[in-house]
């Protein structure tokens, strides 16, 4: 009679196993002695990210694999094993309770392998998402090889789980890229299509929730798991055998013909070659009590045999076998058995303890990285708006006489050779950052875990075009120059700026330069700061950082003069009736929305406050005081005039004549963006902006991906966005020449979603002005933090002009 299954017993009782014919079957073996320690040597260990480790140790196979769970922060390491190829060429598990030194005879030229050894049913039971990424990894792996086949649909779906989670979400062009240089399936070309229409499907998905999808859908593939031994049935028919959770089956090629269930099977022996398999009796059934099967030798017949007692060990029993009683003088058959917690004990200690959990990040988490990453998608930006220039404006003035063969050649000499050495620039941080994120082989060749030798060597190559900087300023001024004398030159930029690609104001493409540099050096200064001074990278940081500061000292004057001559050309144009505005002397200092006090109560207007040398022909002088206490308005000051006075106020928040957010910020609408000048922008949202405010705003661009909330859904759409003057701007990807939509952000605050919001996501932020709230989720912790900053430096910096009203009066 058979022990019930819910009584704890040994494995071989559980089988009813008589002591006959062969090795005893499941039963478990004794604990052999501890043993003495060996000589210590180092073991090379190959991951399941196909990185290597090496280990020093001396002791028995167990000592090392805890080791290896330990280097891995891994609780649920149970479910792995070590296994190498011996001598015969075979595939072996590393014995954890014998000595290494008796089981692999050369340690230190053998490569031991860390990868999933039991593969459980439902990959629910896995409570760690380091192991399910371990999982995954192993699905990768036995999908490359040919192991784990599957339907074409199958495949390909499988295949796009894994490239959302190695490259995000989708963009079709680098998901190309992605899949032309990495072959996940043998067939993988043919299937191209397809595993791009699933990618497409996949935005917002999680790494994490990319290893659950995979592991769901692998789970149900019927070679799951599953590791082939050739044998032959008495007949010599080639079959293959493998051993599950549930238990023995048998294979013809890749299908199933047979399985014996752990609860029908009572005795699994091998005797030489032959490998029996001795099943209940079945008064049902006309089938064989023992079936046998013929191997390709004794070794691979007790290979075989112990992976079916481990299985079943693990997955059947409650707890861990007990040792039965060390033979007084002889023994019969194999001392092997099952050695470790089983399936069970390992999910209860998972749940029940209390151990501090260590954070698992799958993609680099050194803040290096992200600062790097910063620099790549910046730059693709900034290449972006070198084109604007060098493609697009000069494809567009084309060889047309009203634009001067020596405008033309101050323009663009002085613009591509800037253009060409951004584009090799662009390519080194490409490739350095595929090293770093570990999608090309070499980091195995060495330590690429760096970028400051990459910006050293480049900022170097800068130096030697800052001629070409200098001569940017002066093109600003000659083309300026010339639109003044000729209408049709003038009509030329009015029409350009009017294209899509030139997505602001034209002049502010031709400090973009000048801006980049600023870029770098706070790059920079983020890495100096981030590195101690024993890091690898530390000394070419520190170096580059010392080389752009000193062109940015050196074209320091030159940028501020052209950001003043830009903003006054700009102001120009949003102006009627002012054609002098951008003189030699005038300088540019606030521009906003003021109420003007009437006999009519309070009037919205626009004011702009310029410093100029010959202002007293204008007005002979103006002074603020406060008109708090004389008028009872709040935030109120006069303005006296050599022959009239004004009082005016700061705007409280009221709504305007027009809610610009009503029109104008909506990211469905395809609004043409030179709606969206300061100065309109301003009236709208009663605000005021400073040229120091403009200083910064395109001083501290960014660019990158992030998650946009749908209205009303909780579906999230991937957006390359990019942060400057003051707005955001979006696109479907970093490829496209030009913004689906933009976001001004002036007048806007940025917070964090609370709780009531039910936005169940990290590191998302929240914009709103007035009625109008966005919800955009970034990548990392690095990502959030640098998006809040730059916008903050928007929203805050351009703060009301009820600033000046508490200072002393001035007089300009």
């Amino acid at each position: 009679m058979v022990e019930p299954e819910e009584r704890p017993s040994v494995a071989g009782q559980r089988l009813g196993a008589p002591e006959s014919m062969g090795i005893s079957t499941l039963e478990p073996g004794q604990r052999p002695p501890t043993m003495p320690p060996g000589r210590q040597v180092s073991i090379r260990v190959q991951m399941l990210d196909d990185t290597q480790e090496v280990f020093e140790q001396r002791a028995s196979g167990k000592v090392l694999f805890d080791l290896v769970c330990a280097h891995l922060n891994l609780i649920e390491g149970d479910y792995f094993g070590l296994e190498y190829q011996d001598q015969r060429k075979m595939i072996v598990w590393l014995d954890l309770l014998k000595p290494i030194f008796k089981q692999i005879r050369r340690p230190k030229n053998t490569i031991l392998r860390f990868v999933v050894k039991f593969f459980p049913p439902d990959h629910t039971q896995l409570l760690e998402e380091l192991t399910r990424y371990l999982f995954a990894l192993q699905i990768k792996h036995d999908l490359a090889c040919g192991r784990l086949t599957c339907n074409e649909s199958s495949a390909a779906l499988l295949v796009s789980h894994i490239v959302q989670s190695e490259i995000g979400d989708f963009d079709e062009v680098q998901c190309k890229q992605h899949l032309l240089n990495n072959k996940y399936i043998p067939e993988q070309d043919t299937l191209m299509d397809k595993i791009i229409e699933y990618h497409r499907k996949h935005i917002g998905q999680t790494p994490a929730e990319s290893d659950y999808q995979l592991l769901e859908i692998a789970r149900r593939l019927e070679m799951y798991g599953v590791r082939l031994y050739p044998a032959k049935d008495r007949e010599g028919t080639k079959l293959s055998l493998a051993v599950a959770h549930s238990g023995v089956l048998v294979f013809q090629g890749h299908t199933k013909i047979n399985a014996f269930n752990w609860s029908k099977v009572r005795k699994l022996s091998f005797k030489r070659k032959r490998f029996l398999i001795k099943l209940r009796p079945d008064l049902n059934s006309n089938c064989q009590d023992t079936l046998e099967f013929m191997m390709g030798s004794r070794d691979c017949c007790k290979v075989f045999w112990k992976i079916c007692v481990e299985y079943h060990a693990f997955f059947r029993l409650f707890e861990e076998p007990k040792p039965k009683p060390k033979p007084v003088l002889f023994t019969r058959g194999s001392s092997f058995r099952f050695s470790g917690r089983t399936q069970r004990q390992v999910i209860d200690y998972v749940k029940d303890s209390e151990f501090k959990k260590v954070p698992f990040e799958r993609f680099p988490t050194d803040k290096a990285y992200f600062i790097a990453k910063e620099l790549l998608t910046t730059e693709r930006t900034y290449l972006k708006d070198l084109e604007v220039i060098t493609v697009s404006f000069q494809k567009s003035v084309g060889k047309d006489e009203a634009l001067p063969d020596s405008l033309r050649n101050l323009i663009f000499a002085n613009f591509e050779p800037v253009y060409k050495f951004h584009e090799t620039f662009l390519k080194d941080v490409e490739q350095r950052l595929a090293q770093w994120e570990g999608r090309s082989n070499a980091h195995i060749k060495g330590d690429y875990q760096r970028i400051g030798d990459v910006m050293l060597k480049n900022i170097q190559g800068l130096k030697l075009l800052t001629a070409n900087f200098q001569k940017h300023s002066e093109a600003l001024l000659e083309l300026e120059r010339m639109c003044r004398s000729s209408r049709k030159l003038e009509g030329l930029c009015r029409d350009f700026e009017l294209q899509k690609v030139c997505y602001l104001p034209l002049n502010i493409f031709f400090l973009r330069p000048l801006h980049r540099l600023m870029h770098y050096k706070q790059i920079l200064e983020r890495l100096c700061k981030h590195y101690p001074p024993t890091h690898d990278d530390f000394r070419d940081s520190r170096a580059a950082l010392a080389d752009v500061s000193e062109m940015v000292v050196q074209l320091h004057g030159t940028l501020i003069k052209m950001e003043n001559f830009q903003k006054l050309l700009e102001l120009k144009k949003d102006l009627t009736g002012i054609d002098n505005l951008a003189l030699p002397g005038r300088e540019f200092i606030r521009l906003g929305c003021l109420s003007k006090l009437s006999g009519k109560g309070l009037q919205q207007r626009m004011f702009f406050l310029v410093r100029a040398a010959c202002f007293h022909k204008l007005v002979t002088y103006m002074f603020l005081t406060d008109g708090e206490d004389e008028w009872g308005v709040p935030h109120s000051f006069t303005l006296f005039g050599q022959r009239q006075s004004v009082v005016v106020a700061a705007s409280a928040d009221q709504e305007s004549e027009d809610d610009l957010s009503a029109s104008r910020t909506s990211l469905e609408r395809q609004t043409p963006h030179r709606g969206n000048t300061t100065v309109h922008v301003c009236w709208h949202r009663n605000t005021s902006v400073s040229m120091v405010d403009f200083s910064v705003a395109l001083e501290n661009q960014l660019s990158g991906n992030l998650l946009r909330k749908f209205k009303n859904s909780n579906g999230w759409q991937k957006l390359w966005v990019v942060f400057t003057n003051f707005s955001l701007f979006f696109y479907k990807t970093h490829q496209d020449e030009y913004p689906l939509a933009s976001l001004p952000l002036l007048g806007y605050s940025i917070t964090i979603p609370s709780e009531s919001e039910n936005i169940h996501k990290d590191y998302v932020f929240k914009l709103h002005f007035k009625s109008h709230v966005y919800y955009f989720r970034s990548e990392s912790e690095y990502t959030f933090e640098r998006w809040m900053e730059v916008i903050r430096s928007a929203t805050c910096s351009s703060s009301h002009i009820r600033s000046l009203s508490r200072k002393e009066p001035h007089v300009y």
